[in-house]
């Protein structure tokens, strides 16, 4: 199974300014809709409550510390699924991802949520695609697939 990191991200690593915003900067949210249309969203509960209603048509996966990633993944039975943050589940699933789908944007926080909340293992990104965003502002969604 195939399992993605999906993140609109800030030019300097961040995914959210504070842990109950309201995401109203990111321009990928149409590309996000397609991409993890009917497929299983493994999401923090803090996500959750800032994306609920843009995610109909999809199983919805909200995680908590007290749950084994592993154990939500073998449950199952998709082709892939998506980790949609934030950066605490991010970071309980990064051992687990076969890609990650970032999108930067032309922003700046200086703060906030990042990416991965805590220690990872390094890993090395292989670029498998980009997908146009936003054409006049010139957003990319960068596709990498984890090669180690």
């Amino acid at each position: 199974m195939d399992i993605i990191l999906i993140a609109a991200i800030t030019q300097d690593g961040y995914i959210a300014r504070h842990s109950n915003e309201t995401i109203t900067w990111s321009r990928d949210l149409p590309l996000f809709k397609k991409q993890t249309m009917g497929y299983p969203v493994i999401m923090g509960s803090n996500t959750y409550n800032s994306i609920q209603n843009e995610l109909k048509g999809r199983e919805i996966i909200k995680f908590n510390r007290n749950k084994k990633p592993i154990d939500i993944l073998n449950s199952l039975s998709s082709s892939k699924c998506f980790i949609a943050g934030g950066g605490i589940t991010n970071k309980y699933f990064s051992p687990h991802l076969s890609h990650i789908f970032l999108t930067p944007h032309p922003i700046i926080f200086g703060g906030g949520i990042k990416l991965f909340q805590g220690e990872i293992e390094e890993r090395n990104l292989l670029l498998e695609n980009s997908v146009i965003v936003n054409k006049q502002e010139n957003i990319i969604q960068y596709q990498y697939k984890i090669i180690n």
